[in-house]
C-alpha cells in the first residue's frame, strides 16, 4: 500500500465501535487535527480505549 499521511478532518463512526477505534488509530499520524463523530460507541466493547491511547502518548481531546 502506498500513499501519504492522512491530512485530518472529520469522520463518522456511524455507531460502530470497530470503525471508531480503526479511525482513531488511523489518524494518529495525521498531519492536522482529526475528529470522530460518534466516538462514544467505543464504550460498548472497550470503555478504556481512549484512556489507553492517551497513556501510550496519543493526543486525544
Amino acid at each position: 500500500v502506498r500513499g501519504s499521511r492522512i491530512s485530518g478532518g472529520v469522520c463518522d463512526a456511524h455507531g460502530d465501535h470497530r470503525i471508531a477505534m480503526a479511525i482513531a488509530v488511523a489518524v494518529l499520524g495525521a498531519r492536522e487535527e482529526a475528529a470522530i463523530n460518534g466516538w462514544s460507541c467505543v464504550a460498548k466493547s472497550y470503555p478504556g480505549f481512549f484512556e489507553d491511547l492517551i497513556a501510550l502518548g496519543a493526543s486525544v481531546q
